[in-house]
């Protein structure tokens, strides 16, 4: 894995418009995106590693994704389930440093 690795799992994601479902966990999905996104772009933007507290959060957005995931379907679970991945690969890739 490397910052390549991120670099094309951020860039499909991205790519992919907002998903239309509806669900009662779409704010706390929406957060998980918006943190996960964020820590890719922190990344992404020089970044030889993320500290622990980023780590952490990442860590803790998985948690809560492996939760949320088997309430998905369709589109909505694709596109979900490819955020856990990013984050997952973020979360290998730094530990592994």
């Amino acid at each position: 894995m490397s910052h390549h690795t991120i670099a094309s799992l951020w860039e499909e994601h991205s790519r992919e418009g907002w998903p239309r479902f509806s669900s009662p966990n779409e704010g706390q999905l929406m957060t998980l995106d918006t943190v996960i996104g964020g820590c890719a772009v922190f990344y992404l933007d020089g970044q030889d590693e993320m500290d622990s507290q980023r780590i952490a959060i990442l860590q803790d957005c998985i948690a809560d994704l492996d939760t949320l995931l088997d309430d998905l379907t369709g589109d909505s679970l694709s596109y979900f389930q490819r955020l856990r991945r990013l984050a997952a690969t973020l979360v290998r890739l730094n530990q592994a440093t």
